[in-house]
């Protein structure tokens, strides 16, 4: 005889941080009893091999840097050195505190866990095979769909010889020499990083600009940038073999601007960071009798997270909403729980002017359209205001060793609404929070112009674009 099912309020498959924001708020605030389910590690793609060891190790290469800058402020050192291992063995642990603390968050929200990996048996009801053995049955009044996703490569001869960029974080020893695929953030983030770190780093673009889907001065920007610095850029380039040498080392084939047929040799790591597909092979969607997905097998959402199922919901990486994100699936997560739990039936999140950061080298932030995007949409009355300056930071270096900072504010209409907001440079993450909260509230170019500058900084140049 089967065991009798548990019974809840709220499922929440998945232990990212989105979904644990829903499942947590909808415990804590309204009383909903919630389980949540999730084989791997809690905190999902951001916290395990995401957002947070990510930053942790731009913050490394960031170090370093500043150690090279530092000369020409009068620093002298000898032998200096990074020791990855060490490095690892402190990420990997900040990461695993951070696993307890996201445990101990559930249990002080009153939400249970149970670890294993759900499917779906029918549109309330789920089956959990567990990590310690055996199976359960979870029934739920509604169930969110917050499992993330995971990379992909390419079927290429010798795949099995190359890493996704999950498989960054668990690089033991640093690489002397690597080759990373794809122009997009994960790519560039991950080649600004080893190449800071002093491994020769070799990145394979199939376009002539990386971060296509940004504003041109951004895409202009980073892309002479690794150029100037020092990373091999591999325009139009694309890996067709990886072949293995003996002793960890790879011999890479690739094509490059209509060259085929060209050599790397004693590669220590091909890394493939060309795009990451939906978490949802293994959830029986099929039992759900018709959950509607797109071309690119993302979960369908409408503006309020309901799938085509109606009392089952998705967000994050998994739905078709295209900000991969957590912070936004963070906040639509809370705004889900307010509309189901607690009567708020207006409540959810805007996907509109949602700010963003690349922690390249230097950094980017981006908030609204981008300039062909504003054309696009508004025509002419499109007005766009932008700079290339030298940071102050710099001033003490030689022309060859200084750094660009670009900016450009995108305004429409006769009272110049701000519509798009695109930084590269030093700390332009940070600057770029407070900039977001005046473009989400409408602000004009006036009233940037009406904000006293704070000298000197590179944000003061926002305030006072001609």
């Amino acid at each position: 005889m089967a065991p009798t099912p548990k019974e809840c309020d709220y499922l929440v498959i998945g232990g990212g941080s989105g979904g644990l924001a829903s499942g947590r708020r909808a415990s804590a605030m309204y009383g909903a009893k919630t389980i949540a389910i999730e084989s791997k590690r809690l905190g999902g793609t951001c916290v395990n091999v995401g957002c947070v060891p990510k930053k942790v190790t731009w913050n490394a290469a960031a170090i370093a840097e500043t150690f090279k800058d530092s000369k020409a402020y009068g620093f002298n050192y000898d032998n200096l050195s990074f020791d990855w291992n060490t490095f690892k063995t402190k990420r990997d642990a900040y990461v695993k505190r951070l696993n307890g603390i996201y445990e101990r968050n559930l249990g002080n929200d009153k939400v249970e866990y149970i670890h294993g990996f759900a499917s779906f048996v029918d549109k309330n009801t789920v089956e959990v095979k567990l990590d310690d053995g055996g199976k359960e049955q979870v029934k739920a009044k509604h169930v969110l769909i917050a499992v993330g996703g995971h990379p992909t490569l390419p079927n290429i001869p010798g795949k099995e010889l190359c890493i996704d960029s999950d498989g960054f974080f668990d690089i033991d020893q640093q690489p002397k020499k690597v080759a990373v695929v794809g122009a997009g953030y994960i790519g560039v983030e991950m080649s600004g990083m080893l190449h800071a770190l002093g491994t020769e780093t070799h990145f394979f673009i199939r376009g002539d600009k990386v971060l296509r889907s940004f504003d041109p001065i951004i895409q202009d920007t980073v892309t002479k940038e690794y150029e100037r610095v020092g990373v091999n850029l591999h325009k139009q380039g694309q890996i067709t073999k990886v072949e293995d040498l003996g002793n960890g080392k790879k011999r890479v084939t690739y094509t490059e601007a209509g060259k085929e047929n060209l050599v790397l040799e004693d590669v220590d790591v091909v890394l493939f960071a060309v795009g990451r597909s939906p978490e949802i092979e293994k959830l029986g969607l099929e039992n759900l009798g018709g959950v509607k997905l797109d071309e690119r097998k993302h979960i369908v959402v409408d503006d309020f997270q309901n799938t085509s199922i109606d009392n089952v919901y998705a967000l994050g990486d998994v739905c078709n909403k295209g900000f991969e994100l957590t912070p936004v699936a963070i906040a639509a997560g809370r705004r889900l729980s307010d509309r189901i739990f607690g009567g708020q039936k207006d409540s959810r999140l805007e996907y509109e002017n949602i700010p963003s950061v690349v922690f390249a080298h230097p950094e980017v932030g981006s908030v609204g359209l981008t300039e062909p995007e504003a054309r696009e949409k508004y025509g002419d009355s499109v007005k766009v205001y932008k700079t290339s300056f030298t940071a102050m930071y710099y001033a003490m270096m030689e022309p060859e060793h200084k750094g660009p900072t670009a900016m450009k504010v995108v305004c429409e209409g006769p009272n110049e609404r701000v519509v798009g907001l695109h930084l590269v440079g030093q700390g332009v993450g940070e600057m770029l929070q407070g900039f977001g909260v005046a473009v989400r509230m409408g602000a004009t170019k006036a009233d940037f112009d009406r904000c006293v500058a704070i000298h000197p900084t590179s944000a003061e140049e926002l305030v006072t674009l001609k």
